[in-house]
């Protein structure tokens, strides 16, 4: 496996690509991954954030880690339209586990491959974000990038 990182609107990312699979996307704060704009995936998801939404639907995506569960889940985070949003519920009666929606949760905040398996597409039945690993602000933008208008008094707020 080899790592490469690149700069996005919303900061350093890390890619992790072996055999041509990514198996690894997050949003980090430092790495020693070498920078390159080589590498397709690389290229891929700079598009992506370039404006290009389409250009990640179709890349190979490997799970080399997680619960045949989890798995599931990840999988299923793939046939969310580009565009659209769906709730933890809603996830959970997709993978046929309709009153398992906080285990859902919890696997969708375990995916290893941020944006190109879209997590940040699932939101709480009321419409509030609900979480994202990566910040709120990030899931906001993500979700605006690609067109789905998510209001600021619709933002669940911690006490």
């Amino acid at each position: 496996m080899h790592f490469t990182a690149i700069e996005t609107p919303l900061g350093l990312m890390e890619i992790g690509v072996d055999d041509d699979a990514l198996v690894a996307l997050d949003f980090v704060d430092d790495t020693d991954a070498p920078r390159t704009q080589r590498h397709a995936i690389a290229a891929a998801v700079r598009a992506y954030f370039h404006g290009d939404l389409g250009a990640i639907e179709h890349l190979k995506v490997r799970f080399d880690h997680g619960t045949p569960f989890q798995q599931q889940v990840w999988r299923a985070l793939r046939t969310i339209p580009l565009g659209e949003t769906i709730s933890y519920a809603e996830l959970a009666r997709r993978v046929d586990r309709p009153s398992a929606f906080r285990a859902v949760g919890s696997a969708n905040g375990q995916n290893p491959i941020a944006v190109v398996v879209p997590c940040h597409r699932v939101i709480a039945a009321d419409g509030t974000l609900g979480g994202y690993g990566g910040g709120l602000d990030k899931k906001r933008w993500l979700l605006a990038h690609e067109g789905v208008e998510v209001p600021a008094e619709r933002v669940r707020r911690s006490a």
